[in-house]
């Protein structure tokens, strides 16, 4: 094998080996991929990598590049989990009431980065739903740790702590969140929010539904993270369930 190659080799042979072990639950789940909105973050790319190893898990996956779908009730009353990745943009009256509806009476929502925490800026009951709001990136893309909590749950049991060069989101979050991972802030940009702790990770529940938030994700190279993909896939299996 040449080495140019062994880079790639490696990466998809450890998501092969993280799906083996992992024992998920997806087989003919009914699951939404809905994206769109700023391009920066690549909404597309992520849709179609999601959708494809939904895909391989055998769910049923029905993917819409538009909102519109929400103000679906035949669609969004048939489903088991909605996966966002939709950055800023807006929902019409109809399409947030669809939205909110449909996770309040259980079906699980599930995203990342801006995907889904920093959507629909203006929508105050939509940010209720997800638990927490991105406000700032100090210094851009920097080097930083995510430290996992509860290390019981499902979700990250097993995993260590690992460090990326990416976003780090700083985000005003709801305190009735369930923290699975945090980050701190070294205040190199910020000198006055040096030592601040920020949820990277989270779960919660609105109403019935489960809803499962990753702030990581800004592009292609932060799902190549084997300790990133893990949890990520892990959330989508437990908003589903």
């Amino acid at each position: 094998m040449k080495s140019s190659l062994l880079p790639y080799f490696l990466f998809f042979f450890t998501l092969h080996c993280f799906a083996q072990k992992e024992g998920f639950d997806l087989e003919d789940k009914r699951v939404l991929v809905v994206y769109g909105g700023w391009e920066g973050h690549q909404p597309k790319y992520f849709g179609e990598k999601i959708a494809k190893w939904l895909k391989d898990q055998k769910a049923k996956v029905l993917v819409s590049d538009s909102t519109s779908v929400y103000s679906d009730p035949k669609i969004m009353g048939d489903l088991d989990l909605i996966i966002q990745h939709i950055t800023m943009s807006e929902l019409t009256q109809d399409q947030s009431k669809g939205l909110l509806q449909a996770i309040a009476s259980g079906v699980g929502l599930a995203g990342c980065h801006g995907g889904l925490g920093d959507s629909f800026r203006n929508n105050t009951e939509y940010q209720y739903m997800v638990g927490g709001q991105f406000v700032k990136h100090p210094g851009g893309q920097v080097t930083y740790t995510v430290n996992f909590k509860n290390n019981e749950d499902p979700i990250v049991k097993g995993l260590n702590d690992f460090s990326l060069h990416s976003e780090q989101y700083y985000m005003h979050i709801d305190p009735a969140i369930e923290v699975l991972a945090t980050t701190r802030f070294s205040g190199t940009n910020d000198y006055w929010i040096e030592g601040s702790e920020i949820p990277v990770v989270w779960k919660k529940m609105y109403g019935k539904g489960k809803v499962f938030y990753s702030s990581i994700g800004h592009s292609k190279d932060t799902f190549e993270i084997p300790e990133f993909w893990s949890v990520l896939t892990r959330g989508l299996n437990w908003a589903a369930n």
